[in-house]
Parts: structure tokens; sequence; C-alpha cells
């Protein structure tokens, strides 16, 4: 948990600019009949073009660019041959390297037209995201971000992934702190100004209970409902939260 020096949040900046424009290119191409494998072709090749890195490529052996994960996939799915069809959503999980450091984040966008309860679950993870963000202070506690997530996604009647968290980031693609998605205020560490963190709530249409395929990496729902993700990368500011990507 050390804070980061101007230099190094200085790169951290340019490396969310250049993640955004990641973002900006591939969401026209979200549209059905495109496989996840041919949206994560296009993802290498936008981090590739600005020089940097995919911090996704080869992590622990993960053998692709991004994480694309559709409907009951929760995180980490492997891009490969499914197509996306009309009223799906689905969530691209990209991090990259610029300059020695690290930045992640992820989107949930709708394909097409989607039914009402998964558009409200896409606009109540967005807005357990943005309390989260709110809670960030230096001298705040992690469990101030994840109370404030909670409260949104518990008033919803939304379930809460809790075997994945937020982290740190920045130097490493996963740093500490942990930050889990439920929690209480007052509990887990203190927040120091020039600390670089990720908030991803993970929520789903149902219950909490999730499982692995057998590749390994692709987290689905147990009850096989819908989920949803949205990541930031936040440095930590003498009065609050910048939003990085």
């Amino acid at each position: 948990m050390r804070p980061k020096t101007p230099q190094q949040i200085s790169a951290m900046r340019v490396a969310g600019q250049h993640l955004s424009a990641v973002f900006a290119a591939v969401e026209p191409l979200i549209q059905a009949g495109l496989t996840t494998e041919q949206l994560d072709d296009a993802i290498k090749r936008e981090i590739l073009r600005f020089g940097d890195r995919p911090a996704f490529l080869n992590y622990e052996g993960f053998p692709k660019s991004s994480c694309i994960s559709v409907n009951e996939e929760v995180i980490h799915a492997i891009p490969g041959d499914r197509a996306l069809q009309e009223g799906d959503i689905v969530t691209i999980d990209v991090g990259l390297w610029h300059d020695r450091v690290c930045v992640d984040a992820a989107r949930t966008w709708a394909v097409g037209q989607v039914d009402a309860e998964s558009q409200r679950l896409i606009t109540v993870t967005a807005q357990a995201l943005a309390a989260g963000v709110a809670a960030i202070r230096p001298g705040a506690r992690v469990g101030e971000i994840s109370a404030a997530i909670q409260a949104i996604a518990d008033q919803a009647k939304l379930g809460i992934v809790r075997h994945y968290t937020g982290h740190g980031v920045g130097l490493a693609l996963h740093e500490e702190p942990s930050i889990p998605n439920y929690g209480r205020t007052g509990d887990g560490p203190v927040l120091k100004e020039g600390l670089t963190i990720c908030l991803e709530p993970m929520l789903t249409l149902g219950g909490d209970e999730v499982s692995t395929l057998p590749d390994g990496w692709t987290v689905v729902t147990v009850d096989g409902s819908r989920a949803a993700q949205i990541e930031h990368t936040i440095l930590i500011t003498a009065t609050g939260a910048e939003i990085l990507v």
C-alpha cells in the first residue's frame, strides 16, 4: 500500500487515457454476430497501437488480452467463438501496461435492445460504483467504500458476488488493499493520498454463488442469472478521488 510517486501518477494518467481510447474504439463493434475472440483481437490491436502491452495476456497463464464475459459469465471469461446475440449483456475487462505502470478497467454493455431487468442491472452496477467512488478520501477506511457499494446493491435487491474484490493497482496488476463490494464502515485499511486502486462492483440478478468452469478461468453464476461488472482505476487525491479510467 505504498503511494505512487508523481512520476508514476503522471504515467498512470496517460495509461488511463490510452485504455479509455481502447474502450471507445471497440464499443461500436459490440453487435450481434461478433465473437468474443474478434473483440479481443480488436482490443489487442488498439493496445499495441499505443506501444503499450496487454496486462492480462499470459498473466498467470491467461491466454488472451481481455476478459469478455457474456450474460451469466461474471468475470475472467476467455474470449473464443461465442458470438454475441441481440439482447445479451457483455462485460469487457481490460488492463494495460504503459511506461512501467498498469491500469485496469471494465465496462458492461447491452448488445442491441435488452430486457428491462438487464438494463436495470447495468444501471445499478454503475450507481454502486459511483457510490463507492464518492466514499473515497484520505483517512477513510476501505469499509466505507464497501458499505457504500453494498447499500446500493441491497436497495435494488441485486446479488453481490463476494468471492472477488477490488484491489490496488499500478506497479502490479493486483496490489493491496483488497476492496470487497460489501462490508461495514470502520473496517479495513486506511486510505492514503497517492494510492491507486480499482473499484469493481460485480452484481447479479439472482444469488451471489459462483463457480468456475472447467477451463479454469471463466466464473459463472450458479443460478444462471445475469451479471454485470463495471470497474475504474482511481487515484486517491487530497480531496477525494480522480478517476483515471
